[in-house]
């Protein structure tokens, strides 16, 4: 069965998306750029288990990342993923399914 152009692609952004506490990453960094330790804080997940969902966000290239000295900023590659996580999280938010 031959897949239409981009079918792939999307399957593995979806993926990616298929965890929760990397959705929650995304959701948090659709609100503002944040480093490791504000993610940490943000999520109360351990700083080994952040920064493995970010390199997961990053070989899939839904994140960026940008050094300043010792710290990274996080940030989302495209505004289309964080329309993709903030429509699925308002879609299982809402009162009348």
């Amino acid at each position: 069965m031959a897949s239409g152009a981009g079918v792939e692609e999307a399957a593995e952004i979806f993926k990616a998306l298929s965890s929760p506490a990397r959705l929650e990453i995304l959701h948090f960094l659709a609100q503002s750029d944040l480093t490791v330790t504000a993610l940490v804080e943000a999520t109360d997940l351990s700083q080994p288990l952040v920064s493995q969902h970010l390199k997961t966000l990053r070989l899939a290239r839904l994140v960026t990342a940008s050094r300043t000295g010792r710290e990274v900023t996080y940030a989302i590659a495209d505004h289309h993923i964080a329309h993709v996580v903030e429509d699925a999280i308002k879609h299982v938010l809402e009162e009348d399914l």
